[in-house]
């Protein structure tokens, strides 16, 4: 078979094509033909050598995809060959709290990826994917779809009527409007584009701040909510975002922290966390009973995952840089 390897070193001009034996599934393995895969920041910063974490290398990358079933291992119960499945992050946090992940069982880093044409996963780390969704719309669901659901859903306890800020409109801040607008409460979302908050709005957004044009962004959000605050606020930005964040917040809101796409640089006064008695909640994505309390939310809804863009999966580099840029809206997708 053929994948894509970071060789020798990372950086996007370091990803390798390579022939690869098909992998055999051991006990409780399943072989999955992959259809298709979609990009996440985490993917990103692995393939560049920006992560946390430096992983052994050469590894095959990206986390999230969908495929279908081609070989079962002894044991294997819960998905038959042929079933189309999405694969999970955590290979192992099947429900429960957050102390039943392993962090040695992640896909994409540590373990190798999906972007192969074949992947060898665990049937615990897979479900099916939901019926209506096309398969690049079902590649985009493992991490952004879960994070979001995870941050608002099973760790937020998302009420109707409560107001939600995103900031952005990356993959987890527009799944995340979409399933806040599903579930009765209002959303703001922030954007450089004006162009890009009139989309959010066609989504179902309430209003949008344009950061380049209200610096002091967290004052605007404040005016939209009659000097109240809102609710929860998902924060990707990282330490430079989160003091404007901390200006939008209600007295006795969440945040959940998510990412650090304006950087890690900066300060944080852990007295304004305590002044605006504050939930600040770091999101690891969620487990697989998360992914399939929002499957069935995606079914009933008829919510579908925006997709910004599709390349070949072979055009991998090209993808990344799209990523690199911060153009997108909503999800970049690699068909197989």
């Amino acid at each position: 078979m053929k994948a894509i390897i970071i060789d020798g070193e990372p950086g996007i001009g370091n990803l390798r094509l390579v022939d690869r034996p098909i992998p055999s599934p051991r006990r409780q393995e399943v072989v999955v033909r992959v259809l298709a895969t979609a990009l996440n920041y985490r993917d990103l910063e692995i393939v560049r050598g920006s992560y946390h974490t430096r992983f052994p290398l050469p590894l095959i990358p990206i986390s999230d995809g969908v495929g279908e079933i081609v070989a079962i291992g002894e044991d294997v119960t819960r998905v038959a060959v042929g079933d189309r499945v999405c694969s999970t992050f955590w290979q192992r946090w099947v429900g429960g709290s957050f102390d039943m992940a392993e962090p040695h069982y992640q896909r994409g880093g540590p373990l190798d990826g999906l972007l192969a044409e074949y992947a060898a996963l665990d049937e615990q780390a897979v479900l099916p994917a939901p019926a209506d969704l096309t398969d690049l719309e079902a590649a985009t669901l493992p991490c952004a779809g879960v994070t979001a659901w995870h941050s608002l859903i099973t760790a937020g306890h998302l009420n109707a009527g409560n107001t939600i800020l995103v900031l952005g409109t990356g993959g987890v801040s527009i799944f995340a409007l979409q399933f806040a607008v599903n579930a009765g409460a209002r959303v703001i979302v922030t954007s450089s584009s004006d162009e890009k908050i009139e989309r959010a709005k066609a989504l179902g957004a309430s209003a949008g701040v344009n950061y380049r044009k209200h610096p002091q962004w967290g004052e605007a959000v404040l005016e939209l909510t009659g000097g109240r605050g809102v609710d929860h606020i998902l924060e990707v930005g990282g330490p430079e975002s989160f003091a404007q964040s901390l200006k939008a917040v209600r007295r006795g809101g969440q945040i959940s922290v998510i990412g650090y796409l304006g950087g890690t640089e900066g300060t944080i006064n852990p007295l304004d966390i305590f002044r605006r008695q504050v939930t600040v909640r770091g999101i690891p994505v969620g487990s697989r009973a998360s992914f399939e309390a929002m499957n069935r939310a995606i079914d009933t809804g008829k919510l579908r995952p925006m997709i910004d863009r599709c390349y070949p999966w072979t055009d991998i580099a090209q993808a990344l840089h799209h990523l690199e840029e911060g153009s997108h809206f909503g999800k970049i997708v690699l068909r197989h």
